[in-house]
């Protein structure tokens, strides 16, 4: 049953990241205009959209699914302060609440690893 929960949720976690490639290249507007009033180029949001796509790939299906549970709290942490700066827009708090807690739960996935269900992940010891 272990197995079958740490899947799931990782399907869970996962599928945040397949909206946010989503959204990024079915509205690119919108997220270029954020990405935009940061100071940074509004082309971004094209490799941010795939570099989504791969990851939730990676958490789901792996291999190193615990390498990229590190790799997306990292992330999570990091697109945090682009929310934090539209702190003045309580929906940007929020986001901004919602990438740690999803961190946080990364990192637990991260130390605890896949369990059986992840392709190329014969030792659950192994980094």
């Amino acid at each position: 049953m272990t197995d079958f929960l740490n899947l799931l949720g990782r399907i869970l976690i996962a599928g945040l990241f397949l909206g946010g490639a989503a959204q990024k290249a079915l509205d690119p507007a919108a997220v270029e205009a954020m990405i935009g009033s940061i100071g940074l180029p509004p082309l971004l949001v094209w490799p941010v959209a795939l570099f989504d796509l791969i990851a939730a790939y990676g958490l789901i299906f792996g291999p190193g699914v615990r390498r990229w549970a590190l790799v997306m709290a990292a992330y999570c942490m990091f697109t945090s302060y682009f929310h934090w700066q539209l702190r003045a827009d309580p929906w940007q708090v929020t986001i901004f609440v919602k990438n740690w807690a999803i961190a946080g739960g990364l990192l637990i996935l991260a130390a605890q690893g896949p369990g059986r269900f992840a392709y190329g992940e014969k030792d659950r010891r192994r980094w």
